[in-house]
């Protein structure tokens, strides 16, 4: 699973600051790396001219699963951190939730399996 990391022209996208991102999401998604081909996490500040906003950080996860569309989640926060670790919770639970409706789907088919010459 590859993650790659950007950020907005507010946010300091230091190499410290990639691997606790990298780090964060990748524990976050580990039972699922072997059907998560990549990851893109962008980091902003909503309100850098502000700088006393309320939930200005943002972070917004893609993950794209083997043979899928890509799924993408937002979070909001306080702090650059929060908003990370509240994206990776919820792109865990959006992962869960597809890969559970597509394994019922598979196991309630009702049309015969195609057959496979080789």
């Amino acid at each position: 699973m590859q993650v790659q990391i950007h950020t907005d022209h507010n946010i300091e996208g230091h190499e410290a600051l990639a691997d606790q991102v990298s780090g964060v999401v990748e524990a976050a998604l580990s039972r699922f790396s072997d059907r998560i081909t990549h990851v893109d996490v962008h980091l902003s500040d909503q309100n850098s001219d502000q700088k006393n906003g309320n939930d200005n950080m943002r972070c917004m996860i893609e993950a794209r699963l083997e043979g899928h569309q890509p799924l993408a989640v937002t979070h909001h926060a306080s702090t650059l951190n929060q908003s990370v670790d509240g994206a990776a919770e919820k792109v865990t639970h959006l992962i869960e939730h597809t890969l559970g409706r597509l394994e019922h789907q598979e196991s309630h088919r009702t049309d015969p399996p195609l057959s496979r010459s080789v």
